[in-house]
């Protein structure tokens, strides 16, 4: 398929680190047509070979990169290059000019061969994510409208469903007769990193929880969708979210925070949150689920955690010593599954440990783990909405956080340590 892609805000961060790197590597494996066109916008005024002369590009890539200054006249400039079935516009720009691009674009005259893929924040709380979404269809479908969150395209989270749904072994346990407890969390070690502008108008329950910890939750907890397609699963996860209800929300702020450069000296803006939730559904009815965030913690680690109920004091459990069972997803650093259970440590006595059976993708497989945007290009280029998060997904991911997202004084940690206990 003859695809063209247009990168508004092309001379960022995202695309200089992401979006150029991984469609490089796309083009040269021949995994996207060879004629694909990408086109790169911006304020400045670049010719083409200064626009190629910023990426570090291999396979002749840097030929099938142009540059056009502004979106006024994109159109009429694609055009003279011939017809593309499939347009994808990759906004890579603050998301507070999200709609106004959109009715740019729609206003040049892209129509149903265009796609519009855009970054999170998907708004700042439920009325700005409503106005958001309304105002971005105005100019596109709903279809054509691609909210990119860039855990869901991570190896180890796209195996959650296969985990769960290609292995009868696990389905039979997978619910609230079996599981006592279910742990995210999410951990950085870095602080703002240049990011102060965003992240002190934002928070770590904004930054973090309200979508990709969110997405998580709804793959472990969702029910079998009846088959792959997209809205089937967006489906599912509505379903989990309609039904999900917080009790409690901590939030923490990292000491000295309030001294980093573009911080307001008087910020209450939380670094660190957790929520403690419940879903309240015939699957999942009394488990407790608790999401946890930080940053400037002591590791990075992004993890889902699902305790099993222990066995009765009887056998070997006679002095309730034998740890619960437990499965562990590692999102990052070190991508796999982990089976917790209980074994026989080797010797003459009869002696209880901990066993890990452990899958780990990098031990597994032969090669390099395809990187996020990798994946999430060649999805939106092909047209699979799969990985991508809709309206509704977004909207009551708001709702349920609306509560907690402002006030009260957050509690101090010390840079450099989790704030939450590692259980």
């Amino acid at each position: 398929m003859k695809s063209a892609i247009i990168i508004a805000g092309a001379t960022g961060d995202l695309s200089h680190r992401k979006l150029i790197p991984a469609l490089n590597y796309l083009y040269c494996r021949k995994m996207i047509d060879q004629e694909t066109m990408i086109i790169g916008s911006g304020r400045g005024e670049l010719t083409d070979e200064e626009f190629r002369g910023r990426f570090a590009t291999n396979c002749q890539f840097s030929d099938r990169l142009y540059y056009h200054q502004g979106l006024e006249g994109i159109k009429e400039y694609l055009d003279g290059f011939g017809e593309f079935e499939r347009v994808i516009c990759f906004l890579s720009i603050p998301p507070q000019a999200y709609s106004s691009t959109a009715a740019v674009l729609a206003k040049e005259g892209f129509g149903e061969e265009a796609l519009i893929v855009i970054e999170k924040p998907f708004g700042h709380n439920f009325e700005t994510a409503s106005i958001l979404n309304s105002e971005l269809t105005e100019s596109f479908r709903e279809e054509q409208i691609y909210r990119n969150d860039h855990y869901l395209a991570k190896e180890t989270v796209q195996n959650i469903m296969v985990f769960r749904f290609a292995n009868t072994i696990f389905e039979a346990i997978w619910n609230n007769r079996y599981v006592e407890s279910i742990l995210i969390e999410g951990y950085e070690e870095l602080g703002l990193e240049e990011r102060a502008a965003y992240y002190d108008s934002a928070g770590s329950l904004r930054d973090m929880i309200q979508n990709h910890l969110m997405q998580l939750l709804c793959l472990v907890t969702m029910e079998p969708p009846v088959n792959l397609d997209a809205q089937e699963i967006s489906r599912q996860k509505v379903d989990i979210l309609k039904s999900l209800k917080i009790d409690k929300c901590s939030k923490g702020q990292y000491e000295g925070y309030r001294l980093e450069k573009g911080v307001d000296p008087d910020s209450t803006t939380d670094t660190a949150a957790e929520v403690k939730a419940r879903i309240e559904n015939f699957r999942w009815s009394g488990v407790p689920i608790i999401m946890r965030t930080a940053k400037a913690a002591s590791r990075t680690e992004t993890r889902i955690v699902v305790t099993f109920k222990n066995i009765p004091r009887l056998l070997f459990n006679s002095e309730g010593e034998i740890a619960h069972n437990r499965i562990i997803i590692t999102v990052q650093p070190n991508e796999g599954i982990m089976l917790d259970v209980a074994g026989k440590v080797p010797g003459i006595n009869l002696e209880i440990g901990r066993s890990k059976m452990n899958f780990s993708l990098r031990q597994s497989y032969e090669g390099d783990i395809p990187e996020a945007y990798q994946k999430l290009l060649l999805d939106a280029i092909n047209g699979d909405r799969t990985l991508f998060v809709s309206a509704d997904e977004t909207e009551l991911s708001w709702k349920a956080l609306e509560p907690f997202l402002e006030g009260g004084e957050p509690f101090l940690y010390r840079k450099g340590k989790t704030p939450f206990p590692r259980d």
